[in-house]
């Protein structure tokens, strides 16, 4: 993309930009002017005729609407001198969208922190009790988080639901405010070589599946036991049930981040999984932060949202 990054750019884009306002207005000035008749030569026409007897004359645009496209050009002309516009000039007021959202995110700290920094030294587990808070926190998930959880909190295919007692990384208030801060990184490494292909993953899966109490191919089961305990049982335990410290998920449950069918689960195991929680700490206020913790650990308490 290098190429786009040469001055030439500006002043192609700055110069279409100018050269398009300035010939409207000279077409405009064009088809403005009356031209002059020869006595006995009739009204000049465009030629263009309708139901026999409906023609279309040659005259300029009435005054009022020829000045009314003046002005849209004179403003054009103006906006580019005051705003960004042409190619990568500022503008004489410097203007850009970043200062103007930077603008607005002060002005709003300033009206409504006070609001959020009320509940600032109120611990998560009151606060998940207490409704005023419960819907500014509600905003704040909806706004921020809902694109990936769904709207109630109940998450979807690779989205974890966070209304449930399974939580990957705990659920102790510390825990979901760490998540929301920091984010998380959650990676499954593609083991189709260490397990030998296709055959070992079949016989973990049946394994695994075992673990949930689901049907299984007690054989492949057998099997694949051991290749567990020896390579997957590191991060989710001899038992599969998981380790919050580094979010392996528990296996011996009905909880499936991508779903729990066998080929679901062969396809993990050969391919593995890379999931990704972003940081919110650029995004949100320590506050804010405290806010949206308290209403996310509602969720899993049995909580119900506010207005729901």
């Amino acid at each position: 993309m290098s190429q786009f990054d040469s001055p030439f750019w500006d002043i192609y884009i700055g110069a279409i930009s100018a050269v398009s306002i300035i010939s409207c207005a000279i077409f405009l000035k064009v088809q403005s002017v009356r031209r002059a008749v020869k006595p006995g030569a009739g009204a000049e026409t465009s030629g263009h005729v309708w139901d026999e007897d409906l023609t279309e004359y040659n005259n300029p645009l009435p005054r009022w609407w020829a000045w009314l496209f003046y002005f849209t050009i004179v403003f054009g002309l103006g906006y580019l001198v005051l705003f960004p516009g042409l190619g990568s000039y500022p503008g004489t007021l410097g203007w850009t969208q970043v200062t103007q959202l930077e603008g607005e995110t002060r002005a709003a700290n300033v009206q409504f922190g006070p609001l959020y920094e009320k509940f600032a030294a109120t611990g998560v587990a009151e606060l998940a009790k207490t409704p005023e808070a419960l819907a500014i926190g509600q905003k704040l998930f909806l706004n921020h988080c809902a694109q990936c959880h769904a709207s109630d909190g109940g998450g979807s295919r690779g989205f974890p639901n966070l209304t449930d007692k399974d939580w990957l990384y705990g659920d102790s208030p510390d825990a979901i405010k760490t998540s929301i801060t920091e984010g998380r990184n959650g990676q499954m490494p593609a083991l189709g070589a260490a397990i030998g292909g296709d055959e070992g993953a079949k016989d973990i899966a049946h394994y695994v599946l075992k673990l949930a109490g689901r049907t299984h191919d007690e054989l492949r089961a057998h099997n694949g036991e051991s290749k567990f305990k020896a390579i997957c049982a590191a991060c989710h335990g001899p038992d599969g049930k998981g380790n919050p410290q580094i979010g392996a998920p528990n296996l011996a449950d009905e909880v499936w981040l991508h779903g729990g069918s066998q080929d679901v689960i062969i396809e993990t195991i050969l391919r593995g999984r890379n999931s990704r929680m972003p940081a919110h700490r650029d995004l949100l206020s320590p506050a804010k932060i405290h806010l949206l913790t308290a209403y996310v650990y509602s969720l899993s308490q049995g909580g119900a949202p506010p207005g729901r």
